[in-house]
């Protein structure tokens, strides 16, 4: 199919380059045919008009559309980074909220786990947290599991 598309189309060309008259026909196993010199048989002549090709033109419609074509280039490499710089953020945030949530596992098997809390003062004696403080900090550490963990 192509391939008489494309004769069809050089056929037209040549003809309407040479000013000669276009025929077509049916040959004897249906396929449509085309053709200048009509060999005796039931042929309709075409009415093909041609016209004189301006270069001008032609060029400045060429030069348009590869200006159209590098433009969309621009704008599909551009999406593309965009596309994968979202992509990267989104994994290292995937990766960042991930280690959030295993250290917030840790601390609450921590805190779960231990009878005593302390916290370090500034002079390096430990400060044992009461009982109200140590449930306090439990139940934190639970919610950040379950904020971070989802």
């Amino acid at each position: 199919m192509l391939r008489l598309a494309f004769g069809l189309a050089l056929t037209l060309a040549l003809a309407s380059a040479a000013s000669a008259d276009v025929y077509r026909y049916v040959d004897s196993k249906g396929n449509v045919q085309y053709t200048d010199k009509p060999a005796l048989l039931p042929a309709q002549k075409l009415a093909v008009q041609s016209h004189p090709t301006d270069a001008t033109e032609v060029e400045a419609g060429s030069a348009a559309e590869q200006a159209r074509t590098a433009a969309a280039d621009a704008a599909r490499q551009q999406a593309a980074a965009r596309q994968a710089d979202q992509n990267k953020a989104g994994k290292v945030t995937a990766t960042a909220k991930a280690e959030q949530c295993v250290k917030a596992r840790e601390r609450n098997d921590a805190y779960s786990t231990s009878k005593r809390l302390y916290e370090t003062l500034p002079d390096g004696e430990r400060r044992y947290l009461t009982d109200a403080e140590l449930d306090d900090a439990r139940a934190r550490a639970e919610k950040a599991v379950a904020d971070l963990c989802k």
